[in-house]
C-alpha cells in the first residue's frame, strides 16, 4: 500500500484549523507541514489539533543550510536541525526534509562535507526519535544557486554512501520526473526514498514554473509513481501543488481534484492490464491516507480561472523548487 498525503504549501492562506476541516472534508487524512506555519499555534497545539482531527503527519519541512549561505553558522543550522527533529518526533512525523545549502563560496568537496559532518551530528537524535532525514536535491535550473546538491545521481550517490537508515532521499518529481536518472535508477531510488512529492508543471524546470496539480502539466507523473511502487517503494506520495493555478483554482477544488486523481490511480493500479497495473499486485499498489468516504459532488478538472482566489505574492515564495 501507499500513503497519501497534502502539504501545507498548498494552502499558504489558511491556518491549520482550515486546512485539517477541509482535507478531512475532501477524504484525506495525512498532512506535510510547514515550520512557518506552525510557530503562532505552537508545537502542542498542532498535536492536540491533529489528533483530534485524525490526521497524521507525512513529514515536517524543513531545516539545514549548513554551508552558510543563508546567512547561519554551522552550529545555527545544526542548532535548527536539532530543534527540527525533536518538532518532528512530537508531531509524529516519520521524516524531515532536509536542505543541504548552497556552495557559498566553498568547494564542491568542502560543502559535501560541511553535510555529512551536520549529518553526524543529527543522525544520532533522529535515530532516538525515529525520525528520518530526507535529503530534497534541488534541480540546478529551478533555484539556481540555491544547493549544492543539484543532481539526483549525486544525491543517490551521497545517501548509499553515509549508509544509515536514518538518512534518505525525499524525490521531487515535479523537479525530476523528466531527468533521465531516474528511468536509469529506479531500483536504487525505491531503496532510499523515504518520500516522493507530487507536483506537475509544462515545460522545463525553470525558476517561474508552477507546481500544477497533478494531471494539469506533462510529466509523466503516474507511470513514474507506479514503476517506483513496483521496485518497491513503500513511503508517502504528498501532492503539494504550489502557485497561481492554485490560487486561481482555490484550495477547496485542488484538494478534491486530488482526490478524484488519487482514485484515478488506484483504481487503475488495481484493474488488471490497466495502465499502470503491469508486474503489479493490486494489493501493493492500493492509496492509502484517503477516507472512504465519496469526494464532493462534482469535483473533479476545474478550468483555470473557475475558482474565486487570486495570486498572491506569499504563495510565489514556496512555488519554486525549494519549498
Amino acid at each position: 500500500m501507499i500513503d497519501v498525503a497534502v502539504s501545507q504549501l498548498t494552502t499558504p492562506r489558511w491556518d491549520l484549523g482550515q486546512e485539517l476541516e477541509r482535507i478531512v472534508a475532501a477524504g484525506f487524512d495525512a498532512i506535510s507541514l510547514w515550520r512557518p506555519k506552525l510557530s503562532d499555534p505552537g508545537l502542542g497545539n498542532v498535536a492536540a489539533r491533529l489528533a483530534c482531527a485524525g490526521v497524521r503527519v507525512s513529514s515536517l519541512q524543513w531545516t539545514g543550510g549548513f554551508t552558510g549561505g543563508d546567512g547561519r553558522s554551522f552550529a545555527e543550522s545544526v542548532a535548527d536541525g536539532l530543534e527540527a527533529i525533536d518538532a518532528a518526533a512530537l508531531l509524529g512525523a516519520p521524516v524531515l526534509v532536509v536542505h543541504s545549502g548552497c556552495r557559498g563560496g566553498h568547494t564542491l568537496a568542502h560543502a559535501t562535507r560541511l553535510l555529512h559532518d551536520a549529518l553526524d551530528r543529527l543522525v544520532p537524535r533522529a535515530r532516538d526519535t525515529g525520525v528520518v532525514l530526507a535529503l530534497r536535491p534541488i534541480h540546478p535550473d529551478t533555484a539556481p544557486g540555491c544547493s549544492f546538491l543539484d543532481r539526483l545521481a549525486r544525491a543517490i550517490d551521497l545517501v548509499e554512501d553515509y549508509g544509515d537508515p536514518a538518512v534518505r532521499l525525499a524525490l521531487d518529481l515535479w523537479q525530476f520526473a523528466d531527468d533521465v536518472c531516474i528511468s536509469d535508477n529506479l531500483s536504487r531510488l525505491a531503496a532510499v526514498a523515504a518520500l516522493v512529492q507530487v507536483a506537475d508543471r509544462q515545460g522545463l524546470p525553470a525558476p517561474d514554473q508552477d507546481r500544477l496539480p497533478a494531471g494539469r502539466g506533462t510529466l509523466p507523473l503516474e507511470p513514474l509513481v507506479a514503476a517506483l511502487v513496483a521496485h518497491g517503494y513503500r513511503g508517502d506520495l504528498e501532492f503539494d501543488p504550489v502557485g497561481e493555478a492554485v490560487e486561481s483554482l482555490g484550495y477547496d477544488a485542488v484538494f478534491q481534484e486530488t482526490r478524484c486523481l488519487s482514485d484515478a490511480w488506484e483504481a487503475a493500479w488495481q484493474t488488471a492490464g490497466g495502465p499502470l497495473a503491469r508486474g503489479l499486485e493490486p494489493a501493493h499498489v492500493q492509496l492509502r491516507g484517503l477516507h472512504s468516504r465519496p469526494a464532493a459532488a462534482g469535483a473533479g478538472f476545474f478550468p483555470l480561472g473557475s475558482g474565486s482566489r487570486s495570486p498572491h505574492a506569499s504563495n510565489q515564495t514556496v512555488s519554486r523548487g525549494r519549498g
